[in-house]
């Protein structure tokens, strides 16, 4: 199927870039960014920031401004939150399918905010749309890491409080993202609109669809979001509630034996565990377990006790491929393999 990206020459554009390339169901046929891009060699337009190399042949792949006429089946959006709305609402109107990294239609109720492994019944919700294409969202990339790590337990024994302390990627800024006098041997302790999106999004995705609607989940999130000295990988301290007692056995157990609607078909980018439980006391780190699975999957360690809420772990994730590209492309997988294309 032919995909366009656009805000190609963006950190997240050229992540999708990178995963798309070579991909068994989606080939790249336009580049779309900005009007100083427009017209240019997408090598001359963009400064590669990936430490992988740009994908052969793409260097020389013509950039364009107008979204019109778009020779797509599918649309990958990395464009800025604030910009992206107006634009992937139109490109819904005139028939693309647009899946989104986008903040601006995340909490709209009629458009799925996806995380495949926990609520692909929600995919149904672009039905109500009422265009010739409709939008799909992944979450912000912080909730996306906690939710995956929530799921399984919330699944297995119910949870009913969460409290979640993140240290973001520098990455996570985009690109040239945090200055450099902030981000050394420092730690930035607020990220704008961060916490809401994670308090939000959390109940939203792990919510029941019921009649059309999505109800949102009944429990409690309370998030503090910080910028740290990291490239790559987003980690998160958590304490949470359960809605029944568990022995910690069972706990990784729930994590280990955990699989989705992705693991079950196959999904090309699907990893096969989502949540991998490391037992080194010293796990997971950012730099060391950003990339497992191809930096799809989540790890989980330091389970203990908590005094206060009950138990207590620490988590990290890829932020720009789990917790953006990765996750939209994982999405559109599922719609393709679901007949929703």
């Amino acid at each position: 199927m032919k995909a366009a990206v656009i805000g190609a020459t963006g950190a997240v554009g050229q992540r999708f870039l990178s995963l798309l390339a070579g991909h068994p169901t989606f080939k790249v046929s336009e580049l779309v960014a900005s009007e100083r891009s427009a017209g240019k060699r997408f090598g001359d337009a963009c400064t590669w920031v990936l430490d992988e190399p740009m994908p052969k042949g793409l260097a020389d792949r013509e950039v364009r401004l107008s979204t019109d006429d778009l020779d797509a089946d599918v649309v990958f959006s990395a464009v800025p939150g604030g910009l992206a709305g107006p634009l992937e609402t139109e490109l819904a109107k005139r028939g693309y399918k647009v899946f989104s990294n986008a903040k601006d239609h995340r909490m709209h109720p009629k458009v799925p905010l996806l995380v495949t492994e926990i609520n692909p019944e929600h995919a149904s919700l672009v039905k109500q749309q009422g265009t010739d294409g409709f939008i799909v969202t992944n979450p912000n990339c912080t909730t996306i890491v906690l939710c995956m790590a929530l799921k399984p337990l919330h699944d297995a024994f119910g949870v009913t409080d969460v409290s979640a302390v993140s240290m973001q990627a520098l990455s996570g800024a985009g690109y040239p993202g945090v200055p450099s006098l902030d981000s050394q041997a420092n730690v930035v302790p607020y990220i704008g609109g961060e916490e809401e999106k994670v308090e939000t999004e959390t109940l939203k995705i792990l919510g029941a669809l019921r009649n059309g609607t999505v109800t949102p989940a009944g429990l409690r999130v309370s998030a503090t979001c910080t910028r740290v000295p990291v490239i790559e990988g987003h980690s998160i301290a958590v304490s949470l509630k359960l809605g029944r007692s568990a022995a910690p056995e069972e706990v990784v157990a729930a994590w280990e034996g955990w699989r989705g609607k992705p693991q079950q078909l196959g999904l090309p980018s699907a990893p096969r565990q989502p949540v991998h439980y490391l037992r080194e006391a010293n796990r997971p780190q950012p730099r060391r377990d950003w990339g497992r699975e191809g930096g799809m999957a989540v790890s989980v360690g330091r389970l203990r006790k908590d005094p206060i809420l009950g138990y207590k772990f620490f988590c990290s994730g890829s932020n720009t491929v789990r917790g953006a590209a990765g996750a939209s492309i994982l999405n559109a997988e599922l719609f393709q393999a679901e007949g929703l294309l």
